[in-house]
């Protein structure tokens, strides 16, 4: 939904920039062709997934989506979900998490001070991507707990094409406010995120933010 409003917002502002949205949506419901812990999966462009946990779910999608978007040849690519409960630990109800190379994530984090939504930038160290390793895919889905909203980046970035700048938004925690309202939000789903992807766009085009 924040994907498909920024783009309506971009569009609306008649903004100079071309803005490829992508959606990843899959209904999830079971059945008896459900995954089950276990089963081997192949994301698009072909890279093998075990699926070690079925509630890490929306990644598997999601990597889908990085691979095809990434054949249009963008400048740069931002994705946004509500990935892992393990940030809302970390970071609470009010704070979203922002990985990725770091020039873009320290970017996003930029654009997000100058129009008030609150993102922390988050490392990804390179010890955590051998705890996706698997011995009959080319990644598993899950690592273990501790470090899981860093470990889920990384599951992600195996599926960005090399060399494209990129940065992953985990708005686990504020996307959906289930206690009291604050500031110029209401309690349920507030839109996160759009008013950073849209001044991060805004600062793409004024050259605030260099790319390479």
């Amino acid at each position: 939904a924040a994907v498909v409003a920024t783009v309506r917002a971009i569009s609306d502002l008649n903004l100079p920039i071309s803005v490829t949205g992508w959606a990843a949506v899959a209904e999830n419901m079971p059945g008896g062709n459900a995954q089950r812990p276990g089963d081997v999966i192949t994301i698009y462009g072909g890279k093998t997934v075990e699926v070690l946990n079925t509630d890490a779910e929306g990644r598997l999608v999601m990597a889908d989506v990085l691979v095809r978007a990434a054949e249009d040849k963008p400048d740069v690519m931002i994705d946004i979900s509500t990935l892992t409960g393990a940030c809302v630990v970390a970071l609470g109800h009010r704070t979203a998490g922002v990985m990725g190379d770091a020039h873009i994530r320290d970017a996003v984090k930029a654009s997000a001070d100058r129009v008030g939504e609150e993102f922390w930038p988050l490392p990804m160290p390179e010890e955590l991507r051998p705890q996706l390793e698997s011995m009959v895919a080319d990644i598993a889905n899950v690592g273990p707990r501790e470090g899981s909203t860093l470990s889920a980046a990384h599951f992600l970035k195996e599926f960005v094409k090399d060399g494209l700048p990129w940065a992953h938004l985990d708005i686990a925690g504020p996307a959906f406010h289930e206690q009291a309202p604050f500031g110029y939000t209401h309690k349920g789903a507030v839109g996160f995120g759009i008013r950073t992807m849209l001044a991060f766009v805004e600062d793409v085009m004024s050259e605030a933010i260099k790319l390479k």
